[in-house]
């Protein structure tokens, strides 16, 4: 076993965006002059015994390095000028080394080949050392002038003292504050995913039939292949709910039936191959148009959510766009007869009223995580103001639960929310998913179009 293989170099380029990575460990840098920074990618866990399971990195290393494997860690040491940045990582083992063919868990034969300290050097800009030398590096750090991006990596969280939570809270802040202002690639790299998670909604359409009952898992599952074949998969849980289902804001058991007369509201997104994530949601009337008391609710949902898009601006607080939307939401509510106060007292900020079939905010930053930066800051995120290169998602909803007796009986059992992705311009907003339409009338030709079209499969 050890002898007999033929060594085959990989192809050891820069990576394209390895120059925007480099930007941003320089403003990381910035932030903690003389201070040593450590950034874990974190461990897989084991699902049902088996070692093999999914692993998903830790976003900000991801957002740092741009390496996707477990186990590395990126540790910035200070220096005069600045930082010098070097990532551990599990390096290529010799061919000649048992490991190769005996460890299931990271020899080559069972996972494939891994790249040489060189190679990834190379490909990602950064220094590298196999992460058997992390442990002295970890011996290394001062306690007082070190700062650790903990709860991912149980060896660095155990390997180091920092000083203190405040000061690792401090670093977690910091990173995702810098994160919310995204540059031109990553913006590119949401546009992708989004443009696949467009696709994938036509394939669903194409699948769900319009005059007789399925089960929630088929859009889930050709939603699932789609973002399989066009990217990492999905960014989170897909969200297939009709009919009463919809109702419920995080269901994602999707084992009830889509039946012909249903409401179908689909909260989906594609994670890219760049780890960055799409979320999207459409609420689709099964049988191809609205009945007239659907169609009104849907209405009070779509001016909300174009009331909502029309707010943002550079410069606007991030909650004016949840007032703009909740405003329409309430006034919509008041039309239908289920407010039991004037829309100015239910606006009030003790009361909001509306709260209790609306539910949730307007919506929430987006990028590497579906809820990007949650770790930011109140003053700069949900309190703070948007900025040119914020992206976020703009997703007002109504939900009558179907034993709600406040509100008259043929509105219980409807939910709809739409959810758009938008980034803010120098001068205001760009829709990201204008691909997909939000005007009852073009979502009824849209899914004629789509059913005319015929079911597909991606290539």
């Amino acid at each position: 076993m050890r002898t007999g293989w033929r060594d085959v170099p990989l192809r050891a380029t820069p990576l394209p965006e390895a120059a925007h990575r480099a930007k941003r460990r320089e403003l990381l840098s910035s932030a903690f002059p003389g201070e040593t920074i450590i950034v874990p990618a974190g461990h897989d866990r084991a699902r049902a015994n088996d070692p093999t399971s999914s692993f998903r990195t830790g976003s900000d290393h991801v957002w740092l390095t741009g390496e996707y494997a477990q186990r590395s860690v990126l540790i910035m040491s200070p220096t005069a000028g600045g930082h010098d940045a070097t990532l551990y990582f599990e390096p290529r083992s010799s061919l000649a080394n048992d490991e190769f063919f005996a460890d299931r868990a990271s020899g080559e034969l069972w996972v494939g080949r891994r790249p040489t300290l060189a190679e990834r050097a190379a490909q990602l800009g950064l220094a590298t050392e196999d992460v058997s030398q992390l442990p002295a590096a970890l011996d290394r750090c001062a306690p007082g002038t070190t700062r650790v991006l903990r709860g991912l990596d149980p060896e660095v969280d155990a390997g180091v003292r920092s000083g203190g939570t405040e000061r690792d809270r401090a670093l977690a802040q910091t990173l995702a504050e810098l994160r919310l202002v995204k540059d031109d690639w990553e913006i590119a790299q949401l546009q992708a995913a989004i443009d696949a998670t467009v696709l994938g909604f036509e394939d669903v359409a194409r699948a769900v039939p319009s005059d007789r009952a399925v089960s929630e898992r088929l859009p889930e599952g050709v939603f699932g292949l789609r973002a399989r074949h066009d990217g990492n998969g999905v960014g989170y849980s897909s969200i297939v709910a009709s009919g009463r289902n919809a109702t419920i804001l995080h269901w994602s058991r999707n084992d009830g039936q889509i039946r012909p007369g249903d409401l179908l509201l689909m909260d989906m997104g594609i994670e890219g191959h760049s780890r960055y994530t799409a979320d999207l949601t459409r609420t689709l009337p099964v049988c191809g148009t609205f009945t007239p008391l659907q169609r009104q609710v849907y209405d009070i949902v779509y001016r909300s959510q174009r009331a909502g898009i029309a707010a943002v601006r550079p410069g606007v607080a991030f909650d004016a766009i949840h007032q703009a939307c909740m405003r329409v939401l309430a006034e919509g509510l008041h039309d239908l007869g289920v407010l039991p106060v004037s829309v100015e007292e239910a606006m009030e900020p003790d009361r909001i009223l509306y709260r209790r079939w609306t539910l949730h905010g307007s919506g929430h930053m987006l990028g590497l995580d579906v809820h990007d930066c949650a770790a930011a800051r109140r003053e700069r995120y949900r309190g703070g103001v948007l900025g040119e290169g914020y992206v976020f998602t703009v997703e007002p909803g109504l939900y009558f639960q179907p034993d709600d007796e406040l509100v008259p009986e043929e509105l219980r059992g409807i939910g709809i929310r739409i959810e758009d992705d938008v980034t803010v311009t120098v001068d205001g907003v760009r829709v990201l998913s204008a691909g997909l339409p939000t005007d009852a009338a073009e979502v009824e030709a849209w899914l004629a179009a789509q059913r005319e079209a015929g079911p597909r499969l991606p290539g």
